[in-house]
């Protein structure tokens, strides 16, 4: 979600871009094949392909890449024996990298689709071009696949049609030759995945370090209360969504299904129980609740036979307990659970 803000606020002002994707690998290295991050004109950037020790370079070769107009590629050798910039890094891996020029004048192609997918509720398949040996589909060309179309930029419909023909994808970017008659290229073959969507339910004082973490992880966060004084006492992060409106109208203001993870916890019992009983009924994959055992057992009696289907989604206490006390612990413990359960269901 980070760098969908990003370019959304580089694109707003036409400003151009350089998307920096991470090709190919070897040893150990920070990022891996389909990593991004996003470079605009100031040398402002978002997302990290390294722990801080490419960036500055990535930066310089950018201005050559939104000059140019033209995309190029780089290989960075971290090897634990070398000294980088002056710089001994240590990391004894291999990465090589494809920077492309994203502008107004090309509508930001192909990152603007990618956006779409990073603040939509699908993902997607992405192939981009990273050497060719003809015309017909130059450096960073390419062709995002969802669920019943795709998209292409810079690469013809038989060339399309041949890389989903010879692609399989099982989740691992990949690169891969794809012939065709008057030449060959070579793709990456990536996933996109939608930033994570959290529903915050209660916007008590305790609800904004939850918040802060969450944009801090790029999480689409959305937090909803029936009492107009809390939302409006609030300080939350910029484009966190915030939402008045009664319990029981949770689901015709939010696509509850669209939501990966819920938290309750507005502390009021008859609240609770009403925003548990309509997540009962969705399809959240984890259902937080905050208070003890005492208070979870004596709502999930009051939700009867509903109970049930929240039997294997339902974290009460949630959190995973490290220690502390006061709002910003908690939150910690809630978010690492959330971030636990995001990586197990990969």
């Amino acid at each position: 979600m980070a760098l969908y803000q990003f370019f959304k606020e580089r694109e707003l002002r036409g400003q151009s871009l350089v998307l920096v994707t991470v090709f190919e690998t070897d040893g150990s290295t920070y990022s891996k094949a389909g990593g991004q991050m996003l470079i605009d004109t100031d040398g402002n950037f978002c997302g990290m392909l390294s722990g801080g020790c490419l960036e500055g370079d990535l930066v310089e070769r950018s201005r050559t890449v939104i000059e140019s107009g033209e995309a190029q590629t780089a290989t960075y050798d971290l090897g634990a024996d070398d000294e980088l910039w002056g710089l001994g890094v240590g990391c004894d891996g291999t990465m090589r990298v494809l920077l492309q020029p994203l502008s107004k004048e090309d509508d930001y192609q192909p990152f603007a689709a990618v956006a779409e997918v990073l603040n939509g509720a699908a993902p997607a398949i992405i192939a981009t071009v990273i050497a060719s040996e003809s015309g017909t589909a130059e450096p960073g060309a390419a062709v995002v696949f969802r669920e019943d179309e795709s998209n292409s930029f810079g690469i013809d419909d038989d060339i399309v049609g041949r890389i989903a023909r010879e692609t399989s994808f099982d989740g691992v970017a990949v690169t891969r030759n794809i012939e065709y008659p008057n030449g060959s290229c070579r793709v990456l073959v990536s996933k996109l995945s939608p930033a994570p969507a959290l529903l915050i339910l209660g916007a008590g004082l305790d609800s904004e370090p939850v918040a802060r973490f969450a944009a801090e992880l790029g999480w689409r966060c959305t937090v909803i209360d029936h009492r107009p004084a809390y939302i409006e006492a609030r300080n939350y992060p910029p484009h966190t969504q915030s939402l008045c409106c009664n319990t029981d109208e949770l689901d015709t203001h939010v696509d509850l299904n669209a939501c990966d993870m819920a938290i309750v916890m507005s502390h009021h019992l008859v609240s609770d129980r009403s925003y548990l009983e309509r997540l009962a009924r969705s399809r959240v994959g984890y259902v937080g609740l905050l208070g003890p055992p005492g208070r979870r057992d004596r709502l999930l009696a009051e939700l009867g036979d509903l109970a049930t289907n929240l039997r294997d989604r339902l974290r009460g206490p949630a959190g995973i307990v490290l220690g502390g006390r006061g709002p910003g612990p908690i939150a910690l413990e809630i978010v690492a659970e959330m971030q636990q359960y995001l990586a197990d269901r990969v």
